[in-house]
This record gives C-alpha cells, structure tokens and sequence, in this order.
C-alpha cells in the first residue's frame, strides 16, 4: 500500500513539523529533505487527555513517538479534547494539540470509513467517529495508539505499542 502524505490544512501559518515548507513565506526547500519527520502515529483522544493530565507512562509513549515523527491527530480527537478540558486545561490542551499534526478526511478517508460502518453496523463498537479515526489510521498508514483498543475491531489497524489482539 502506498503511503499518503497528510496534508497541513490547519494551523498552518502558526504549526509547521519539521518539513521542506521552511518558515512560512520562504518558499520550499531542497526536496530531498521533505518531510524529514512525518506523521506515523495516531493518538486517540484517550492518549492526549492522559498526555495532558499527566499520566507518566503516556506521557512517556508519546514522547518516544515524537523522535520518530510527529504525531497526529484527527479532528474529532481535538473536539473531543477542548470539550473535556476540565477548568484551567483548555490552554495546555491547545498548546498540545497545536504541536500534532491535524489529518482531515478526504474522500479516500471517507470511503473506508463508510465500509467500516456498514460493516459493523450491528456491534456497539466502533462509534461513528471512531469508524473515522480507524479509516484515518490504515488510509494514511498510521499505528494507532489508544487504550481503547475494543473500539477498533478492523483487523487492518496497526496498533501501537503492539500486542496481540488475542
């Protein structure tokens, strides 16, 4: 499968990851540097909460995750996040998530998600919107990282840290 490169459609003038795209205004550099740390992993909503509240071990797995890439989110997981942000979180959660790279759906995203949907249409998981993180995930051939495992039952999900899903 070919890998798709996420686009940059939000917080671009003020987040840039390291790319060829320079500051913004700047013009594009050598392509041979593109996108020296692109996304390859997926935090659900469950991870950035526990990133932002403190929970060391995540905040541990996150950061290994950042030396290889830099990790995305999905639109939805953001939403989620700001909503749930207990009194006083809302900044640091919006400093956190401003660092992650924002994948949107596109209509390939869009297509698998609706195969998923109608394929487990009749089990409680996934959700809708966790039919749409799923999709995001295996489209752009990302790990996905969450402690909410039971809720993505595609066995085309890459899962990280791996374990088994016996």
């Amino acid at each position: 499968m070919e890998r798709r490169k996420p686009s940059r459609s939000c917080d671009a003038g003020r987040h840039q990851p390291l790319s060829a795209q320079g500051p913004p205004g700047h013009g594009q550099a050598d392509s041979g540097l593109m996108n020296v740390l692109q996304s390859t992993h997926l935090l659900d909503s469950d991870v950035i909460i526990w990133v932002l509240r403190g929970r060391r071990e995540t905040v541990k797995l996150v950061q290994e995750i950042a030396k290889i890439g830099v990790p995305a989110c999905f639109p939805i997981s953001l939403i989620e996040v700001l909503i749930g942000a207990k009194p006083g979180e809302e900044e640091r959660a919006r400093k956190f998530l401003a660092a992650l790279e924002l994948l949107p759906v596109d209509r390939a995203v869009a297509e698998k998600a609706t195969e998923y949907a109608k394929a487990y249409q009749d089990e409680k998981n996934p959700d809708f919107a966790d039919a749409i993180i799923a999709a995001t995930a295996v489209v752009h051939d990302l790990a996905l990282v969450t402690y909410n495992r039971r809720h993505y039952p595609m066995p085309e999900i890459r899962f990280y840290p791996p374990t088994s899903r016996g």
